[in-house]
């Protein structure tokens, strides 16, 4: 049973739910040596891990996620096409590290860009990409075009100075950002994701030193299929990547560590990690109902609870099935209501992981009661003005 009280704010569910309940071991958070990090299982939503993840550091290549992002943007807004040739400017020229070798005598195919970006992650490649998509035509202009874009998807924590991560004052993205622009790159642009999973491109036979993809996941056989290294001298060795294994998606984003060693081995433990140690568990089938809540001047006194699609939970494996969970709603709910109207809030916490927030919705219909209701209603309300007692009465809800 779950029980409730008026608030000022309105009706608030506050007893725990259990969905299971088996004595285990403390659930173990993972060690990383990153400076900073973030794991998340995106197939439930569920965050695995967060050390510094909101912190704004340097980014190194890793940034060129954005460029691509506002690339695949254009394509498919019809503004670029992968055949179309653009041109090399000596700006893109002027860029040292990992390069594609460019010239300006060339002119290079998107389809080829975007694979000297990802693969090779090539500094004059992204820069021709943010000439011919700045809105003033200079990558300065391209990276506060990419903020601003930034800023639109959520990702608080980035500001760009140029669009290939050099470093550069005031070129800062946090590891939630990178782990969020992965998402949205995976679940976006589903066409153009399997390019991060390739290994190796030669472009025009031009640099045989640079022909190789530097993700050390993508050759471990673990499910592994994107998305991109960093380094420099001051954000140390990062990696923004993603692995698939059966129905689980994961994404992660850490920086800081010293080596390339170092970068690959926490890259195939933090896959390994949030594979083996947590497990799905369903909870309840879409239009179950699992809490019923009231209603105020309704045709029924209740409505029913329940989720639009299966609920699942991603639960630590040592921790077995423990799972606190609560239902929180404003109040009074007042009729009509209409089946799938948002009502309420199913709060989930797995023990050892951050909670998690699912929407719950009405069940059915509740119509506006009629003359019966209403007197009634007004009924326990003069009761309670009379009786002396000015506070509403406590209300219950069940839970299933």
């Amino acid at each position: 049973m779950l029980s409730a009280r008026w608030t000022s704010a309105g009706l608030r569910l506050v007893s725990a739910l259990l969905f299971g309940a088996l004595s285990a071991l403390p659930a173990q958070a993972f060690d990383t040596t990153a400076k900073a990090a973030y794991v998340a299982d995106i197939t439930t939503g569920t965050v695995l891990l967060s050390k510094n993840a909101d912190e704004a550091l340097p980014p190194a290549s890793m940034s060129k996620l954005m460029t691509l992002y506002v690339t695949f943007e254009a394509l498919r807004d019809g503004r670029l096409t992968l055949d179309e040739e653009l041109p090399v400017s000596t700006h893109a020229m002027s860029y040292g590290g990992s390069t594609m070798f460019l010239d300006t005598t060339d002119k290079v195919k998107v389809s080829d860009l975007l694979r000297g970006v990802i693969v090779l992650s090539g500094n004059d490649a992204c820069v021709v990409l943010a000439e011919a998509l700045s809105p003033d035509g200079t990558e300065a202009g391209f990276a506060r075009y990419m903020t601003q874009r930034a800023q639109q998807m959520g990702l608080t924590n980035s500001t760009f100075a140029n669009s290939n991560g050099w470093p550069a004052d005031g070129h800062r993205m946090s590891m939630h950002d990178l782990a969020l622009l992965a998402e949205r790159l995976i679940e976006d642009f589903p066409e153009y994701y399997p390019l991060f999973a390739e290994t190796e491109f030669a472009f025009d036979g031009r640099a045989p030193q640079n022909v190789h993809n530097r993700n050390p996941l993508l050759s471990m056989d673990i499910g592994a299929d994107g998305l991109k290294t960093g380094h420099t001298s001051e954000a140390g060795y990062g990696l923004v990547g993603s692995a698939k294994q059966d129905d689980r998606r994961i994404v992660f984003a850490f920086s800081g560590l010293d080596s390339t060693t170092a970068r690959a081995e926490e890259s195939r433990s933090i896959v390994n990690w949030a594979f083996r140690q947590f497990a799905e568990k369903p909870l309840s089938k879409a239009g179950e109902v699992i809490a019923q809540a009231d209603v105020f001047m309704g045709s029924q006194p209740r409505i029913g609870l329940t989720t639009s699609e299966d609920l699942v939970a991603l639960l630590p494996v040592l921790v077995g099935n423990n799972l606190e969970a609560e239902v929180v709603y404003l109040g009074p709910i007042n009729a009509p209501v209409k089946a799938g109207d948002e009502l309420a809030q199913l709060i989930l916490r797995p023990e050892g992981l951050p909670e998690t927030r699912v929407p719950l919705i009405a069940a059915s219909d509740v119509a506006r009661g009629g003359f019966l209701v209403k007197l009634r209603t007004a009924s326990q309300h003069l009761l309670r003005r009379f009786g002396g007692d000015e506070a509403e009465p406590a209300a219950e809800a069940e839970a299933s």
